[in-house]
């Protein structure tokens, strides 16, 4: 488990399904960030040596990455702010929602990607929430970032749209 020191705010970068495209517009929607958790479909190096160029990087892998790649692990388990973060990318759940990841795994703030379409749902003190797809668009979606803050132990989300 990695441990990010407590402060009285903490606002953590959330990306995923970047699919090999860094956007220009991550730099500006993750200025100030503490921590960077990117979601899986990294789609390769390039993408999190620019996203360490902001903040230091924790990344899993999708289903269109190499699973064998060191930088990216299956899950991650991050405890930020007093509060713990679960990452995966939603792809072992299927078709993943808030409601299954919230089930399936521990974590105050459980994140996924994979579906590429931002959500945020609150179950009580807990958050399942996917910050959309930030790399090249698909389907009918506007490509999104997020921001979680922590601040007095208790988490807000703000999607943020990059289109």
């Amino acid at each position: 488990m990695t441990e990010t020191p407590l402060r009285s705010a903490l606002t953590i970068g959330v990306i995923s399904d970047t699919h090999g495209l860094l956007r220009p517009e991550v730099l500006r929607a993750f200025e100030g960030v503490a921590l960077i958790v990117h979601a899986g479909d990294v789609g390769g190096r390039a993408v999190l040596d620019g996203l360490a160029s902001i903040a230091r990087v924790e990344a899993v892998y999708g289903n269109v990455d190499d699973p064998n790649d060191p930088s990216l692990a299956r899950e991650r388990t991050v405890s930020a702010g007093g509060l713990t973060l679960h990452v995966s990318h939603g792809h072992e759940l299927g078709r993943p929602t808030p409601s299954l990841a919230l089930a399936r795994y521990a974590g105050d703030v459980v994140i996924f990607g994979h579906t590429h379409r931002a959500i945020v749902v609150r179950d009580g003190p807990r958050i399942g929430m996917n910050p959309g797809a930030a790399g090249p668009r698909r389907f009918d979606l506007r490509p999104s970032v997020a921001r979680l803050t922590i601040a007095n132990g208790e988490a807000d989300v703000e999607v943020i749209s990059l289109a």
